[in-house]
């Protein structure tokens, strides 16, 4: 071939791989590839965008020219765009978007700020860019001030709940009783000084606040608030009766009820140290609602826990160990019901020494969904051993008896936990009602949410806060928030958030790897059960030998005791030699096989392009 064709060729190749792209860009038609359809509109999205009345207007705003900006920001904020274009789209002309460059000193810049969007500062450099989005429909305005690549898998659910709520001129009313500070406490404009780091509400909050009014009520309230849509009960202790007596009748009146108790809250043990320090009262580590859950057929016991050998959290220990801890459980997803909205949906969650629930014998009338499993390996230990157990001692403790239901969803017809009426209160309300003019409802149909733990509402154990770029942001740790909304919106909010929810996790955790230590462990978990019986035996003839003394109170230590204790210790270091060699074999077989994972990684695509070439090459000589 002379040298003219082959650049005419190069050329004409170059051509077409141009027009290839640009063609790619305007055909409608997208394949999505990834293993969560990342890149596809989920169901609830495009339900929303249909449920359109009035045009919207999106503009997004990103300062594409500003220098030193990092290529991870470029390449999320092209991810933006192309995601707005499919909204755009989907919504059959009812969605107009606008891309806004926001210059230094014009009127787009100003525009972007009157829209609520917040200027972010690229380190180095200093300069203030924008990268946000302001979604308008008629008088009604909501943005997202600043978007963060850590919250890539989140971005359809961002983009998707501001649509929605610009369309929402009234939010449903939330009735929120909590023990736990889930929301900050208002500042006291008393207080000469304020504190140099302000109270925030827990993240939950924030979510709850996006398309519900949160109605805050305390536990010594007689009754509940009116107008209320749906209600939440968090960690209850030492509820008024009467309270207790409306949150029944709530229930039974056809209103939806989340409810998340737990038999070691983790909030409460660290609490409960520091008021031990003081001399001040323990605080409620487990909560419960016996006499509503036995009528409506709950069954929960607050004095145990579940332990899952499996999905132990790996965490570190007092001595800076790392090791698995089998009462913090981290759940991927096929431990969540995917059938079930509140779940169907999420990736991941982390459960703190959570409880385990059942459907109650006599309460055929009831639906019983389990959304929330432990695996196969999974046991329980009373909740007071955990105080200052080691992770080994608790797994030691565990004996597998099943999967554990750690959060349900019943349905049906629940009966009054009041048969009798309402109790009398202690604190009656002056513009209550008397006992005698209030209906007490015997039975009703309902919806009731229950899940065992109330650790993963709180960020420590759900969110990373962070500053990026000048902005407060946090980052997902796992799917718990996710969880939380979903369950409020399935119950009394909008099912079309559920789908997005969680959508497009990163996390894919290594079940071979995780298999391999549970089996180990048991393994040696076995042995070393063995070992401390026999240790007991021994300790108990030593106690026995204490009792022969002389008159000079000296030991007698027989040449039978002797041989024994020898005979023990000779066991003992054999043992732990042989623990070591389990250990070292299983760190062996992990590390081989990401030695085999790496070079399959690595050299799988030079290979097949390599096997490519050669059969491209043959098959063009002949």
């Amino acid at each position: 071939m002379k040298t003219g064709s082959k650049i005419l060729a190069l050329a004409l190749l170059f051509v077409g791989l141009v027009l290839v792209n640009y063609l790619a860009t305007k055909v409608p038609f997208r394949a999505d590839a990834t293993a969560e359809n990342i890149y596809t509109l989920s169901p609830g999205t495009k339900a929303i965008l249909q449920k359109i009345e009035e045009p919207i207007t999106v503009d997004f705003y990103f300062s594409r020219d500003a220098s030193g900006l990092p290529i991870i920001y470029k390449n999320y904020a092209d991810r933006v765009e192309e995601m707005l274009r499919q909204y755009a789209r989907a919504a059959d002309g009812k969605l107009i978007l606008h891309v806004v460059n926001p210059e230094p000193d014009t009127p787009e810049e100003e525009q972007a700020t009157r829209g609520g969007l917040q200027a972010q500062i690229v380190p180095g450099t200093g300069e203030q860019v924008y990268f946000g989005v302001v979604v308008t429909q008629a008088d009604q305005q909501k943005a997202i001030s600043a978007f963060n690549p850590q919250r890539e898998q989140f971005l359809e659910y961002d983009l998707s709940e501001l649509v929605h709520s610009v369309q929402q001129f009234d939010k449903h009313r939330l009735g929120l009783i909590s023990s736990l500070p889930l929301q900050a406490p208002p500042m006291n404009p008393m207080m000469m000084q304020q504190p140099r780091q302000a109270p925030q509400d827990q993240y939950v909050i924030g979510e709850w606040s996006k398309n519900f009014e949160i109605v805050p009520i305390e536990a010594t309230a007689t009754t509940l608030p009116a107008n209320l849509d749906a209600l939440a009960v968090i960690h209850p202790t030492d509820l008024d009766a009467g309270l207790t007596f409306a949150i029944d009748q709530f229930l039974l009146g056809g209103k939806p009820v989340f409810i998340a108790v737990d038999p070691a809250s983790q909030y409460f043990k660290r609490q409960g140290g520091q008021q031990a320090m003081f001399g001040g009262p323990q605080p409620n580590v487990a909560s419960n609602l016996p006499k509503l859950f036995a009528a409506w057929g709950v069954t929960y016991d607050p004095q145990n826990v579940v332990g899952d050998l499996t999905h132990a959290t790996q965490v570190q220990t007092g001595a800076g160990q790392l090791a698995r801890f089998p009462v913090w459980l981290s759940l991927p997803a096929d431990t969540l019901n995917r059938t079930a909205m509140p779940t169907a949906q999420l990736n991941s969650m982390l459960i703190i020494e959570p409880g385990a629930l059942a459907l109650a014998d006599g309460h055929d009338d009831m639906t019983f969904t389990s959304l929330i499993d432990s695996s196969a390996q999974s046991g329980t230990v009373p909740a007071y051993s955990l105080q200052f157990a080691q992770p080994d001692e608790v797994s030691r403790q565990i004996v597998a008896s099943g999967p554990k239901t750690l959060a349900a969803l019943l349905t049906g017809t629940f009966h009054t936990a009041f048969p009798d009426g309402p109790p009398e209160t202690a604190k009656p309300e002056a513009d209550a009602p008397a006992k005698s003019a209030i209906e007490s409802r015997k039975t009703g149909q309902s919806t009731l949410l229950v899940i065992a733990d109330t650790d993963f509402l709180l960020d420590d154990y759900s969110v990373r806060r962070m500053n990026f770029l000048g902005v407060q942001t946090a980052e997902a740790l796992n799917d718990n928030l996710a969880f939380a909304a979903n369950a409020i919106d399935y119950l009394a909010g909008s099912q079309d958030l559920i789908s997005i929810r969680g959508k497009g996790s990163s996390q894919r955790p290594f079940t071979v790897v995780q298999q391999m230590e549970v089996t180990a462990q048991q393994k040696y978990q076995d042995q070393l059960a063995a070992l401390e019986s026999r240790l007991a035996e021994v300790q108990q003839k030593l106690s026995q030998l204490q009792t022969q003394t002389t008159d000079t109170n000296r030991l007698i230590a027989s040449p039978e005791v002797q041989q024994t204790i020898e005979e023990f210790q000779a066991q003992e270091a054999a043992m732990r030699v042989e623990r070591r060699e389990i250990r070292r074999a299983l760190r062996e077989d992990i590390d081989a096989l990401k030695t085999r994972l790496l070079l399959i990684n690595l050299l799988a695509s030079p290979l097949l392009i390599a096997a490519f070439g050669f059969w491209f090459y043959r098959n063009r000589r002949r």
